[in-house]
Order: structure tokens, then C-alpha cells, then sequence
């Protein structure tokens, strides 16, 4: 089951990201099919295969949720107008910097 979520055409860069199941932790989708905590590790996908990519991942559900597209910049930067929550999902909170993955809490 996916929430829904804005729509992005062919041409714009994205990257799949979903929840483990295991842990709810955030995680991205690699070229090699496997699941990273680290955005840097994602495969940027655009075109229309890009579809087939999150088909792939959706059928992943004892893995991860509800996967989805978000949007990148070709190189792989955060981007779109869902810029601030997928920060917040990349990085944990912001209400102080001793929290969360900038603060090292893996």
C-alpha cells in the first residue's frame, strides 16, 4: 500500500525511498536492488523504466513500506517541493543537533 504522493513525470530525476519494515529507519534504493540508510548510496532513476524500478520495490514488502518516488537533483541532492520533510526523513530531527543521524544516533 502507498500513500499518495505528488506525481512526478519521466524526465524528473527521483530516487525510491520507503521504511524497513524491521525498524521503520528511512532507506533508499540502491542499483543493486538493496536497501541504504544513506541517500548518497541511491540509484537516481528517470524515464520511463523508472516505473518498473518502484513496481520492483513495492513487491520488496517484507523488506520495506510503502516505497515511493522522491525527487532529486541528477546528482542525487534532495529537491522538489517535498524538500524540507525528506530532509527531516534523510537527516532526523531538527529540534536539536545532538539528535538523530546528524548527531551520529544510527
Amino acid at each position: 500500500m502507498s500513500s499518495e504522493r505528488p506525481k512526478l513525470g519521466p524526465d524528473v530525476p527521483k530516487v525510491v525511498t520507503a521504511w524497513l519494515s524491521a525498524s521503520g529507519r528511512v532507506v533508499y534504493l540502491t542499483k543493486d536492488r538493496a536497501w541504504s540508510e544513506d541517500l548518497g548510496d541511491a540509484e537516481v532513476v528517470t524515464g520511463v523504466g523508472a516505473n518498473d524500478v518502484l513496481a520492483w520495490a513495492a513487491q520488496d514488502q517484507t523488506r520495506v513500506s510503502d516505497p515511493y518516488f522522491m525527487q532529486v537533483t541528477a546528482d542525487g541532492q534532495i529537491a522538489g517541493r517535498e524538500t524540507i520533510r525528506e530532509t527531516i526523513r534523510a537527516k532526523g530531527p531538527t529540534n536539536h543537533p545532538m539528535f538523530g543521524k546528524q548527531a551520529g544516533n544510527n
